[in-house]
């Protein structure tokens, strides 16, 4: 009987010092303990080439042949070379040519139309309405500058026929102060240099950041950028059209031997072969920079002025 006892109580002895040994091997130790979060990745962009947006083919239908035209347009004012006292420099354009009706003009009720892209040295292109009426570039600084004009649809598509681009170089001498606008605060324009001070009428125009020309070279071939730009908003944000103007230069598919290169971000360059514009779809919303370039035939970018390679940033708000 105390044999069988015994045995119980060793037994017993040996299960509880298992147990306990058991527990201290798995117990947490907080020391050591690490917590894990989910982390959420961000949203990844894939951009797609599309065709031409249905809407802008159901807006082309409706414009009858506008987009058949072939307008020509001249720089009447500033003159080749001239030099201009003060910092607003009036422009002046003819058009004409074969216009089936096309007539820069904004429809109040929708804020787009017909328009010219007006391009100041390498800044943004500014839209100018009313050809007609006054367009001035305020706080113009001193310095010499390139002035690059060309006609554009409502969507910004510009077009690509023979005297549909002009270009001249102009030189202000006083200008504006780079960091002050000559405009009052009810948008009326103050001459800087060399005029009253009684306020202009408002006009059509834009105060411009600060800027002179690079050394650029008209009888090589140039890429101006046009789109994209600014923000995009609503239907406008995808897909989104890129745009540009070429001089002196045919691209691969045109015959030719130079390309334009495009990259979004820090993607992966791809390559524009035919002058016509491109749609990417597949943005997501946020800030992009959008980078164009003219490229030889042997891959390197073609220098003329700082101009053939551009980059804009712009801002997609689904």
């Amino acid at each position: 009987m105390n044999l069988h006892r015994n045995v119980f109580l060793v037994s017993l002895a040996l299960l509880t010092f298992a147990l306990f040994f058991a527990s201290c091997a798995t117990a947490p130790d907080n020391k050591s303990t690490t917590a894990t979060t989910t982390v959420t990745p961000p949203p990844t962009q894939t951009l797609t080439l599309l065709p031409r947006p249905q809407r802008i083919v159901d807006l082309m239908k409706s414009r009858g042949e506008q987009d058949q035209a072939m307008p020509v347009i001249k720089i009447a004012s500033p003159a080749k070379d001239a030099v201009i006292n003060g910092s607003t420099v009036d422009v002046k354009l003819g058009l004409s040519g074969d216009l089936k009706g096309y007539m820069p003009h904004k429809d109040p009720s929708t804020g787009k139309g017909n328009h010219i892209h007006v391009i100041l040295d390498n800044q943004p292109y500014e839209a100018y309405y009313e050809i007609n009426e006054p367009f001035e570039l305020r706080n113009v600084i001193a310095g010499k500058h390139t002035l690059r004009v060309f006609p554009s649809r409502p969507w910004h598509e510009s077009y690509k026929n023979d005297g549909a681009f002009q270009m001249v170089e102009f030189t202000v001498k006083g200008g504006g102060d780079a960091a002050k606008p000559t405009t009052t605060n009810a948008g009326q324009t103050m001459a800087n240099n060399n005029s009253s001070p009684t306020p202009k009428p408002t006009r059509e125009g834009k105060d411009m950041a600060s800027s002179t020309a690079g050394a650029l070279d008209p009888t090589k071939p140039l890429l101006t950028y046009s789109r994209p730009k600014g923000e995009y908003k609503g239907e406008d944000a995808d897909p989104i059209m890129i745009d540009f103007w070429l001089t002196g230069a045919k691209l691969k598919g045109d015959g030719g031997e130079y390309r334009v290169r495009y990259i979004v971000n820090d993607d992966d360059a791809k390559y524009i072969d035919k002058w016509e514009p491109i749609w990417l779809s597949g943005w997501i919303n946020g800030k992009h920079s959008v980078r164009l370039e003219l490229i030889d035939k042997d891959g390197k970018p073609v220098e003329n002025g700082g101009y053939n390679t551009t980059t804009r940033e712009i801002t997609v708000m689904k």
